[in-house]
């Protein structure tokens, strides 16, 4: 019923499916992009709840920008601080004369203080750049300084990200639809009917970014990743059913009962691979670090429009326009298939060894593998990245630590600020106690001298260290200046800067890898067992695609590479929930023909029809993976990219090599835990 009102009304789907995507293209300028990791941390990470407090204390916020300055005098850096601050965006501008009296002679100062913002004639300023005003205060600041100076920090990347995501997605699009049309060209027998494929699920992408206008925001990583991911996941359920609708011309069927036999043959396989993926992005929505639950809702969305129009939109395309795929007819570009099954199963042997001998020590491998927590360094051929290294080089590695504790004991605050500066790394200590005194009560001094050190309730106190943003080093650091100050002040003391920020997000997300991965296989798991009705070939699936995981994430212990680490939780869930589609459909196959035939023919059967349409699905997730990790400077995309397309390979390998070993090491065990599997038995 359902599938003739598609077939009978298909102008007026076409016509609906046009309408509401040229709304949703409208409608996708009107979604703002969040570029702030930060504000993706829960609400009761340490580091938001003292942000919050700073915010309501303070008026000058934590600063997030270095600029250097070279070959000044003093007198000309305290004119370039005076025209960093008129620039909009910039709130807050530190230097030397904020610490110190800079019309005494320097050397008669604290030398640590002073060669933090002043060494060799050169002047590092510490500026404060208000969120959402990153890319023009920072266009304003490389117009002021030129080319010779430099400016770093998180505003600074903030601004690079959101330049780099606009251009590098659409660049990445130019190079992956040519690269998808000729894998379709390939894999079809007709020029047009690439063009449906990738209408059907094109036209799902842009209904998915029109309907962000309802959540207002999303992050660069959603912008970045999710419509390119949505693309590659779900041209799979295009490719079953037009593969289905083929077969049945070839049959004679006139293209309405064609596509209608096609429809109800296909859809259960689309079904269940939608409704795995489906249930894989549905675990991102448990992570406490708010991107997953972002990209998890916009993948989740993707996913039921892509399959709504895999089922309704694209039937109804193809019958409106037949015409094409008959006029564009073309011989098959690739050679048959057939009797590669029985080539693949001689590998039997050999695969099963090779994968149990590499299992455990990939997953130990995987569970070993050094992390990133922040943006991770940009490549030095981009403005950013060539700054940091220049600023480091000039002024070594300078990460402020930022504490904010009650000020009603001056004194206990100087004690706090001795033990702190005692600490290995840390460079100096910047507070009332240590620049003003203990004797001189803050009464008696002008609000502008007090003001960047109390507020009506708290001190602030500026850690500044010389051990880089994220690393052993910087967290260790983190943990015994946040010891330090509860150990003077309990739960009034409060840290915050991005080293203290990133170390929250380690926290989080380590958490968030053991909650996401399980219920992932628990869910897919739970799917399986419907769908096959079957203890076992859950369990096979499952270990298939999950070597292939662990063996994609120990590649970076064993070259000594680090990760990043939102890169590493987004991909071992995408990778599970997108490839297990593979075993599915081979699964699926095999279990159709062993009702008929001995295992190892029906395997071999299997793998001769089902071989050619993974590998077009691997080929174009891989596709997808490789070019977003050739396309991206952001180190989060580019990794996220790398792990993707060396994943989706190795689960095609292990999919076409060790799953059908496993199926015929298990066939007792597989007929015996399937609800009646009807398995043929020789007599």
């Amino acid at each position: 019923m359902f599938i003739n009102k598609i077939i009978q009304h298909k102008r007026a789907i076409v016509l609906v499916f046009a309408v509401v995507t040229v709304i949703s293209i409208v409608s996708q300028f009107f979604v703002s992009i969040n570029y702030n990791m930060v504000d993706y941390l829960p609400d009761d990470a340490p580091s938001t709840e003292a942000l919050e407090q700073m915010e309501a204390e303070f008026s000058g916020t934590m600063p997030n920008t270095n600029v250097l300055v070279r070959d000044i005098s003093v007198q000309e850096a305290l004119d370039y601080k005076e025209r960093l601050s008129l620039i909009d965006g910039v709130t807050d501008v530190m230097w030397l004369d904020d610490m110190a009296d800079t019309r005494v002679p320097l050397e008669v100062l604290d030398s640590d203080l002073v060669e933090s913002y002043y060494k060799d004639s050169h002047a590092l300023f510490s500026l404060t750049i208000s969120a959402g005003e990153e890319v023009n205060a920072t266009e304003e600041i490389y117009e002021l300084i030129g080319e010779e100076n430099a400016a770093t920090g998180e505003a600074v990347n903030t601004a690079t990200s959101q330049n780099m995501t606009s251009s590098e997605t659409f660049y990445a699009a130019a190079l992956l639809i040519p690269i998808i049309i000729i894998i379709l060209v390939v894999s079809t027998k007709s020029w047009a009917e690439p063009i449906f494929f990738l209408t059907a699920i094109g036209v799902s992408v842009l209904i998915n970014l029109g309907t962000n206008i309802f959540l207002g925001e999303i992050s660069f990583v959603t912008q970045s990743v999710a419509p390119i991911l949505q693309l590659a996941v779900s041209l799979d359920y295009a490719i079953f059913l037009l593969h289905n609708f083929s077969d049945e011309l070839k049959r004679g069927e006139t293209p309405e009962k064609a596509m209608a036999k096609a429809m109800k043959s296909s859809f259960p396989v689309i079904f269940v691979s939608a409704v795995t993926t489906f249930f894989g992005f549905m675990s991102l929505m448990l992570m406490d670090f708010e991107i997953g639950a972002d990209l998890g809702l916009n993948l989740i969305k993707g996913i039921v429009l892509s399959f709504i129009s895999v089922v309704v939109f694209l039937p109804a395309l193809t019958l409106f326009a037949y015409k094409w795929i008959e006029k564009t007819q073309h011989k098959s570009l690739v050679p048959s298939f057939k009797g590669i099954g029985s080539k693949i199963l001689k590998f039997r042997v050999p695969a099963l060894v090779l994968v149990f001998a590499l299992i455990v020590p990939s997953f130990l491998a995987q569970s070993s593998t050094s992390f990133t927590y922040g943006l991770g360094d940009l490549p030095e051929d981009t403005r950013a990245g060539a700054d940091a290294k220049m600023i480091e080089e000039t002024f070594g590695q300078s990460t402020p630590i930022v504490l904010l504790v009650p000020n009603d004991d001056i004194a206990k605050e100087n004690e706090l600020a001795d033990e702190i500066k005692a600490l290995p790394h840390v460079d100096s200590v910047v507070s009332y106690a240590t620049m003003i005194g203990t004797v001189i009560p803050a009464d008696f001094l002008d609000e502008t001298v007090t003001s960047e050190f109390q507020s009506e309730n708290y001190s602030r106190i500026m850690v500044y260290t010389n051990a880089g943003v994220e690393g052993d080093i910087p967290f260790q650091l983190v943990e015994q200046t946040r010891e330090l100050a509860h150990s003077y002040y309990g739960d009034e003391a409060y840290s915050l800067g991005e080293s203290v920020t990133l170390y929250d997000m380690k926290e989080t997300v380590s958490k968030d890898n053991q909650v996401v991965n399980t219920m992932t296989i628990i869910t897919i798991a739970i799917v399986l067992m419907l769908t096959f009705r079957s203890f076992s070939i859950p369990i096979i699936l499952l270990l298939t695609i999950q070597a292939a995981v662990w063996i994609n994430l120990s590649v970076p212990y064993f070259t000594n590479d680090s990760l990043v680490f939102v890169g590493y939780l987004i991909v071992s869930t995408v990778q599970l929930a997108a490839t297990i589609d593979y075993g599915i459909l081979l699964m699926e196959t095999y279990k159709h023909h062993r009702q008929h035939m001995p295992a190892y023919a029906a395997m071999k059967k299997a793998l001769d029809e089902k071989i050619f349409s993974i590998i077009i699905s691997a080929a174009i997730l891989s596709s997808v993976g490789f070019i977003l990790w050739f396309t991206s400077t952001n180190p989060t995309v580019s990794s996220i990219g790398l792990l993707l397309g060396r994943g989706a390979a190795l689960a095609f390998l292990l999919v076409v090599f060790f799953l059908p070993a496993m199926l015929l090491l298990s066939d007792k065990l597989i007929k015996k835990t399937t609800h009646k599997a009807n398995f043929y038995e020789e007599e």
